[in-house]
């Protein structure tokens, strides 16, 4: 089917604004695709192990797809369950109790590509990558309108366990003598699928939570420096901490429909998008959502030397201003500050209407608590302004 396009009016900073198509539409869980059910775009990139990096993002990999500033991309993910364990994957799998034709072919061919795979920092994150953005360079902005997600198979995982999440000793918050949960580490194998009109986890017999898909990771190349969060190595950022450079946002509102703006670091701008989720709560506190292989379509609007400072993005009835920290409070204050500047360069207001429409009318929003930097997000609602 053609899908109905719905109007946004994407912001930028400096004052810019386009009027932008955005599309959406959802296939059943675990459907093969049915032609007339798949959003149209310019481009296709599979998850194949050459199109997959394994939890870093290179600033020098050879583009798996260039494309110009307003084309279409249909990219496939796949969640790290699975692909990066040990243990083979059908047998790991498998054993969990999935069934073994639910069982992506992308998955066993990155698990078989394991050996010799250059692999950064310590997250596992399964991330395709990177796409070139002809005419990108520093000082530009990308715009990402994510206009459809789809999950690839009916189920997903979650992680749990007694020092996972913010009960880890390595969390800022950690206190000597704080208790553990009296538990076992656990992997959850939750079951998704339609409950009358709506996508949803089966997550035990009395609870349904309806999914929301969004890609955890959407990134440009960083430009990173040894000593920041997650770059161990000179040259190298590892895909745990994010940045000003996006990253592993874990953003839940990420979702079809929205629009996500990034600074350019490099030529080309090479866009990331990887850790798949399927549903999350603000926080991400267990330290994982439901990670569920999902395929995304988006679309790439360059706009030439309007820089930004943080990730933003918007839908149809928020801004969303992005602070970022290894420290909560100070992403908070992060996040007040971008909110502040959005508003007196967007909306012509002083610094001190800014900070007085912060407080009375913006929801500041802790969006992801669990990967070394923290996020906070200004939730800045569109309602206010007169038409």
């Amino acid at each position: 089917m053609r899908i109905p396009s719905v109007s946004l009016s994407p912001f930028a900073a400096g004052g810019a604004a386009l009027l932008l198509l955005v599309a959406s539409a959802c296939a059943a869980p675990g459907d093969a695709a049915d032609p007339q059910d798949v959003v149209e775009a310019d481009h296709f990139v599979p998850a194949t192990p050459e199109n997959l990096n394994w939890g870093w993002f290179p600033i020098d990999k050879e583009p798996v797809l260039t494309v110009q500033s307003g084309e279409t991309v249909r990219i496939n993910t796949i969640t790290h369950v699975g692909a990066t364990q040990d243990q083979e994957p059908v047998e790991y799998l498998t054993g969990l109790g999935i069934p073994r034709d639910e069982i992506l072919q992308d998955v066993l061919d990155f698990w078989a590509s394991r050996d010799g795979r250059q692999r950064e920092g310590t997250s596992g994150h399964t991330i395709t990558g990177p796409i070139y953005v002809d005419g990108a360079e520093p000082g530009d902005m990308l715009e990402v309108q994510i206009l459809d997600m789809e999950t690839r198979v009916p189920w997903g995982a979650n992680n749990t366990s007694a020092r996972g999440g913010v009960f880890s000793t390595s969390y800022p918050g950690y206190r000597e003598g704080d208790p553990a949960l009296d538990m076992e580490p656990m992997r959850h194998v939750i079951r998704t699928g339609m409950a009358g009109d709506r996508e949803v986890a089966f997550v035990s017999e009395n609870v349904q939570v309806p999914l929301a898909p969004f890609m955890g990771i959407m990134a440009v190349a960083p430009d990173p420096v040894l000593g920041q969060p997650s770059v161990t190595v000179e040259g190298v950022q590892g895909s745990r901490a994010p940045g000003a450079f996006g990253g592993n946002l874990d953003v839940k509102d990420l979702t079809a429909g929205t629009t996500v703006y990034l600074p350019v670091f490099h030529p080309g701008a090479r866009f990331y998008v990887g850790d798949p989720h399927s549903a999350q709560g603000d926080g991400e506190v267990s330290g994982t959502a439901i990670e569920q292989s999902l395929t995304g379509t988006f679309r790439f609007v360059l706009h030439k030397d309007v820089p930004i400072s943080m990730p933003r993005a918007e839908n149809d009835t928020h801004y969303m201003i992005m602070g970022i920290d290894l420290d909560l409070d100070r992403a908070a204050r992060h996040a007040t500050w971008e909110v502040v500047q959005f508003l007196q360069a967007e909306k012509g207001l002083s610094p001190a209407e800014a900070l007085s429409l912060a407080s009375i009318a913006v929801d500041f929003r802790v969006s992801e608590v669990v990967d070394l930097t923290q996020v906070v997000t200004g939730f800045i609602p569109k309602g206010i302004f007169a038409r």
